[in-house]
């Protein structure tokens, strides 16, 4: 067993731009903003949020949104060297996202396979696109409704003995941060770090990350 383990987010992190965000602006009807809003000041769940944004689109979208995320969407540099780092160290790598299956595995399907691709899930057999969430809270989350828990994740899948890294950029990698050894953040959750000291390395391009990683090893 490695005696480091990663724990890596998606939206934001894995990609340049959170990809619901960009749904949002595209396809949605008025309104989503203020639920994006509620859900980054935790006014509303993750869970509860995601599902409300997605309930504005019709299923009938489906192939059109599908086109547009992998049209619009960017990696972040450095993505590929990364993934390659960590398979030539051993290094399990799990990507944990709070996006939804259509979009993250066409988009990482390049770059795999990988130890484990955890997302949550949509259906478009209603008139609305349903959202679904597998990757239950376990009972030590004090949340209980993260949509997919980054926090049980982690606990499943590595022990104390391991070097837990997580790297994320937004308000659903925060309680994984509080649980990682080593936190390599950028954006919304580099700036709750900061207010709550929670010890972190910034990260700009995926190249960064290599580096902080290598000085665990």
């Amino acid at each position: 067993m490695s005696n480091v383990v990663i724990f890596c987010d998606f939206d934001g992190t894995i990609t340049k731009k959170d990809n619901i965000i960009s749904i949002m602006k595209e396809f949605a009807v008025p309104g989503w903003k203020e639920i994006t809003d509620d859900i980054l000041q935790q006014n509303i769940s993750i869970q509860d949020g995601v599902r409300q944004l997605f309930s504005f689109i019709p299923s009938s979208l489906q192939k059109d949104i599908i086109s547009f995320v992998l049209r619009d969407a960017e990696i972040r540099e450095g993505f590929s060297e990364f993934v390659q780092f960590t398979r030539e160290q051993n290094i399990p790598l799990y990507i944990v996202s709070g996006g939804i299956d259509f979009f993250v595995h066409p988009m990482l399907e390049p770059f795999g396979p990988f130890d484990q691709i955890y997302c949550n899930e949509a259906t478009f057999d209603e008139e609305r696109i349903r959202i679904h969430y597998p990757h239950a809270c376990d009972a030590h989350c004090t949340k209980q409704d993260c949509g997919c828990c980054k926090p049980s994740i982690m606990r499943k899948l590595s022990d104390q003995q391991q070097t837990r890294i997580v790297i994320g950029d937004s308000v659903t990698d925060f309680e994984a941060a509080k649980l990682a050894d080593v936190v390599i953040a950028r954006d919304f959750l580099a700036e709750t770090c900061e207010k709550l000291d929670i010890p972190y390395s910034r990260f700009e391009v995926f190249t960064d990350c290599i580096d902080i990683v290598k000085a665990q090893l």
